[in-house]
């Protein structure tokens, strides 16, 4: 134990090294010099200060003594400590640090042992349950290639004894299979034969060529990462079992440091500046689609700042300085650690802001460091989506459906998508897959698996896209620099486009072995932020120049190795994506009704909003009925037509505003004394009973009565008049608002009496007012579009509709104008940013370059209704409009409340 001395220039150091001498005599302690370090130099004192008011939640002027004094705590040099400290209190700081030997090589990290059954091995229990799972992936028995990878990953995985890490995951997933929640590995695992006999992972390796040296590497020697997608709304479920069987004390999950960004930057020292909660809030979301560290000038006039007024130029500083560095810590979104004995032993860990749960305070990359186990529980949306379609199905045709039973190889739902008609499929809804895939025309599996790998960053920058398109397209030669590159290259048409096939051809072309390779692939993720390449570029093109390939092809490797630092994909977690992508554009190409149903309820997720989404169910023929309180449940459910095919009844939970435990009130009381063997909409909804299109259980018969059998109070009859879904019981809005407004809690005085009044001829509202009131309280309309209603005005305006500007030929001058429904920077772009805007005839496709989005920034992020003067242009079956000049006509709407979905 030692007595520290901190000297700080603070004009008391004299009189508080007396005291501490004083002290340390009188308890027999050493002392030595320390320096209570906040910085590495002093001129980040301005920072050190402006992050203290931040976390104190004070303005600058009013910290007072909550600042240090001076700027002394900061990394002073030998020579400065040697004129403050006296001699012999520096020799005891080094002495000290001289006897510091801990090494983070004596953590000794032990994997969770309870899984194996008493009088077994982990390898023979391992070894077991592979080979029940390869009887069930393979009742007919595994093809001979399967077998061997079988044997030779076993081998890999009892040689660095990793088996009690796959018995974890496997456990993890047999509960979650259990209880029917749906789930698939997903990443590097998915290249491992065990993994897919185990039913971690979906993805055949009798159909892929998988490299298990991706996933887990005798070189290497460290725990592979397997991660696991489950259904994200019952991932919780999965969660808490976790912490059931291995406790709080053993298992916990990893944090994700969250950085400062610009405009997180600028809320934070705004506000501590003293600057005013609105200014903050205008001059933050001016900068919310910039990532520079230095704010330009213009965006600060833009938002009606002078740039060079103290208080700006002193916030600009701090901003630059700040953004990068750690904010808070969070959750990562599912790493998982568990241990054998008490994890408090090997990291710190603390209680989650979030009730249940324990997160360790270190990130993925420094448990990767102590080679801790972490599994990742992943949350997906589309496999809660995909259960719902399958639960429905089941329920209104009686028919089982598993994602493994699907037809598989479906020329339909291949044509479906080579339309680029995927709103709502996995993976390839986004604006950059819809334009690859008309051109590009996947015709099977394999197929998808490319496309879903080839629109990133990675391929788009090593420049691969082009080459394979052309290639496929017949344009340009296929051809390989020998057979060893032909067979790595040979399914994606000479074209390095996965992770894995980068290694590959280091191994059979540059002479790297499989641990070399990875080392590499490490490299490829982190140089752009680290460095690290540039050992391996001139080892990579020495290897090839010795077993005589060109330096021509060497280059263009290398350059292709470097693009796929940002996020190239591994094949094997393609293939797993592309599986996901399949199922979903089935389901919407055979079963549009469940598939757009299945959407709904597991919203929030993917690129669409449901006002989006619904459209796009009716222009596949989808009946779409309003939100009624006779009919709806919870959420939306399947009802029969006249012919008994099903029609998508909007559920409860699209009003806005309507507390959750209301709407299960109402269908409770609607449902609460059905006759017996009448299905409830609740069982209709799970897939437990076939569906109707009536007024199930004891429909209500007006607003007074349905407020006291389901318990409502004024301010959700409000919302529910609102949303139109009262006009069964009133016959329309306003007399449904009137009807509610008339509802009172009845008092104790007068017990059930009441006086009868007598109810004014109300008009019906018009349409304007219908739909405004629709996206006002449900976020669409099943009635026109808002812009069909202005469509004599935008006329007038020389305002064309989307259906005629997708008429026009390449090159010619539109104008015209919709509603934003998604803005999308992609970070390979180069600042262009793309916009889809919407009217009642279709979508439109904008390309807005970086000068025009800079010149006019505000109009392109502010805009609900978005004027363009462009040009058009195609290629192949897809159509854009490249922007010249935006303009702002959301004035036109009103008080309509649509919002567009944005991706940065």
């Amino acid at each position: 134990l030692w007595l520290a001395a901190e000297l700080l220039m603070t004009g008391r150091d004299r009189a508080l090294l007396a005291r501490w001498r004083h002290v340390a005599a009188k308890l027999g302690l050493p002392m030595l010099a320390s320096g209570n370090v906040h910085m590495h130099c002093r001129e980040r004192r301005r920072l050190q200060d402006t992050l203290t008011a931040i976390r104190l939640g004070q303005p600058l002027q009013k910290m007072g003594f909550g600042l240090y004094s001076n700027g002394e705590r900061f990394l002073r040099p030998i020579g400065e400590l040697a004129r403050i400290y006296p001699r012999r209190l520096l020799m005891e700081t080094l002495a000290v640090a001289e006897r510091i030997d801990f090494s983070m090589d004596e953590l000794r990290y032990e994997y969770p042992r309870e899984l194996v059954p008493e009088g077994a091995t982990p390898a023979g229990h391992l070894r077991d349950l592979t080979g029940e799972g390869m009887r069930w992936r393979w009742p007919q028995g595994a093809p001979a290639r399967v077998r061997e990878l079988v044997d030779y990953e076993l081998e890999l995985i009892g040689e660095l004894r990793y088996e009690a890490y796959f018995l974890t995951v496997h456990d993890i997933v047999r509960f979650a299979r259990d209880r029917g929640i749906l789930c698939q590995g997903r990443g590097s695992a998915a290249n491992s034969a065990v993994c897919y006999c185990l039913g971690i992972t979906e993805v055949d390796p009798a159909r892929m060529q998988v490299l298990m040296e991706r996933f887990i590497s005798r070189e290497r020697n460290e725990p592979p990462d397997i991660d696991v997608d489950f259904e994200h709304e019952r991932r919780e479920e999965v969660i808490q079992y976790i912490y059931r069987k291995y406790s709080r004390e053993r298992a916990a999950l990893a944090a994700t440091v969250i950085t400062y960004r610009t405009r997180s930057a600028v809320r934070d020292v705004g506000k501590a500046l003293g600057m005013e909660e609105a200014q903050v809030g205008v001059l933050a979301r001016s900068v919310q689609w910039w990532d520079g560290k230095e704010i330009a000038a213009r965006q600060i006039g833009d938002a009606g700042f002078d740039p060079q007024a103290p208080v700006i130029r002193r916030l600009m500083g701090l901003v630059e300085d700040l953004v990068g560095f750690p904010r808070h810590l969070s959750q990562h979104v599912g790493g998982f650690v568990i241990s054998e004995g008490p994890l408090s032993g090997l990291v710190p860990i603390e209680n989650a802001a979030m009730e249940d749960r324990t997160v360790i305070q270190w990130d993925k990359d420094d448990l990767e460091d102590l080679g801790l186990l972490k599994v990742d529980v992943l949350g997906l949306g589309m496999l809660s989506a995909i259960r719902r379609s399958f639960e429905l199905i089941r329920g209104f045709y009686g028919r089982e459906y598993t994602m493994a039973s699907l037809p598989a190889e479906d020329p339909a739902v291949y044509d479906m998508i080579c339309e680029a008609d995927t709103v709502g499929v996995f993976q390839i809804e986004s604006r950059a897959q819809m334009v690859m895939l008309p051109r590009l025309r996947p015709r099977c599996y394999y197929d998808l698996v490319i496309e879903v790998a080839i629109v990133r960053p990675g391929p788009i920058q090593g420049d691969m896209v082009h080459p394979y398109l052309r290639r496929r397209n017949g344009e340009d030669p296929v051809t390989y620099p020998s057979p060893e590159v032909k067979r790595v290259l040979e399914r994606t048409l000479g074209v390095p486009i996965f992770q894995e096939q980068v290694m590959q051809i280091a191994m059979v072309a540059a002479g790297f072995t499989p641990g070399e390779a990875d080392r590499l692939r490490r490299a490829m993720a982190a140089w752009k932020r680290r460095g690290g390449l540039e050992g391996f570029e001139s080892r990579l093109k020495a290897g090839m120049a010795e077993r005589g390939y060109s330096p021509e092809f060497a280059e263009r490797i290398f350059n292709q190795i470097k693009g796929f630092g940002d996020y190239g994909f591994p094949e094997s977690h393609a293939a797993s994506f592309a599986l996901l992508a399949y199922v979903s554009a089935w389901l919407k190409c055979h079963e549009p009704a469940v598939f757009f149903c299945a959407l709904l309820n597991s919203q929030p997720m993917g690129f669409y909003a449901p006002a989006q989404l619904v459209r796009c169910a009716r222009e596949h023929g989808v009946e779409v009925r309003p939100v009624d309180v006779n009919c709806s449940d919870r959420e939306s459910t399947l009802e029969r037509d006249a012919t008994g095919r099903p029609v998508l009844r909007l559920g409860l939970n699209r009003v806005k505003g309507l507390a959750e435990q209301a709407a299960g009130r109402v269908v409770n009381a609607r449902c609460g004394n059905v006759r017996r063997g009448t299905p409830r909409l609740e069982n209709v909804r799970r897939g437990d009973a076939q569906p109707g299109n009536v007024q199930l259980g004891n429909a209500f018969e007006s607003v007074p009565e349905l407020a006291e059998r389901a318990r409502l109070d004024s301010r959700a009859l409000d919302v529910l008049a609102g949303a139109g879904a009262l006009e069964s019981l009133a016959g329309n809005r306003h007399r449904a608002h009137w009807d509610a407004a008339g509802v009172e809690k009845p008092t104790p005085l007068l017990g059930q009496a009441r006086i009868a009044e007598g109810v004014p001829m109300l008009k019906a509202p018009t349409e304007g007012q219908e739909v405004l009131a629709d996206y006002r309280h449900l976020g669409l309309s099943l009635r026109c579009h808002p812009l069909a209603l202005l469509r004599d005005r935008l006329t007038s305006a020389g305002l064309q509709t989307a259906c005629d500007v997708l008429q026009r030929p390449d090159g010619a001058a539109v104008h015209a104008a919709g509603l934003v429904i998604a803005r999308q920077r992609p970070s390979t772009a180069s600042g262009v940013i793309f916009v889809t805007i919407e009217d009642e005839t279709g979508y439109l496709n904008l390309v807005v370059w970086e000068r025009v989005a800079e010149r006019q920034r505000q109009v392109l992020l502010g805009a609900t209704l978005l004027g363009v003067h462009g040009e058009v242009q195609r290629e192949v079956a897809v159509v854009h409009i490249v922007a010249r000049q935006l303009s702002d006509h959301s004035g036109l709407l009103g008080e309509l409340p649509a919002r567009s979905r944005d991706f940065h």
